[in-house]
């Protein structure tokens, strides 16, 4: 039996709390109305998009952990972060990221979201890029997704060092590999 308008709505709302990274589909099968009833009562409710929420959640999930720089000032989106150990993020490739001749992503914004990461894994104050070994192994193109992850390979406390090897993607498909030499504080 089909619920009114007001039990969908507030049964919505409890839904979407409970699981931010719900999309609008399931929530349509699941009301067993159309994705644009619930695209429609989400507007009315002020809930924001899948995209919005999940950005909402990492910010406020990860805003206390990363030490090394401001949230805001890291190239893409914190999806996984476990300091000194590793990190991934998610960059979409959009129109101002790109050359408009060509429609293919300016390098500096694959390097800086890859750069930004090892910063960010980094439990510490102070994290600044000392050395980068990178390498593009492909084209990044308009509308694609690139996952890059970190991984902190070595802390060397007494020259204030961390080795962090990063690795993006586009669909499983390796794109760019960075080795960073980070200087932190010393004594980590």
């Amino acid at each position: 039996m089909r619920k009114s308008k007001k039990e969908r709505q507030q049964l919505l709302t409890t839904t979407i709390n409970d699981n931010p990274f719900i999309t609008d589909e399931d929530l349509a099968e699941k009301f067993e109305v159309s994705v644009q009833t619930i695209r429609l009562d989400r507007l009315e409710l002020s809930i924001p998009e899948l995209r919005e929420r999940i950005k909402t959640v990492a910010e406020k999930r990860f805003e206390d952990e990363v030490r090394s720089l401001p949230l805001e000032e890291v190239i893409g989106e914190i999806i996984h972060i476990e300091l000194d150990q590793n990190a991934i993020s998610i960059f979409d490739v959009k129109k101002e990221h790109v050359f408009k001749r060509n429609n293919i992503a300016r390098g500096h914004h694959v390097f800086a979201q890859a750069n930004s990461l090892a910063v960010a894994v980094i439990n510490d104050e102070l994290a600044l890029t000392a050395k980068a070994n990178i390498q593009f192994k492909r084209l990044v193109k308009l509308n694609e997704r690139v996952i890059a992850k970190a991984k902190v390979i070595k802390i060397d406390g007494n020259l204030g060092r961390t080795s962090v090897e990063v690795t993006s993607f586009v669909n499983n498909e390796l794109v760019f590999t960075g080795e960073f030499e980070m200087y932190r504080s010393k004594n980590r």
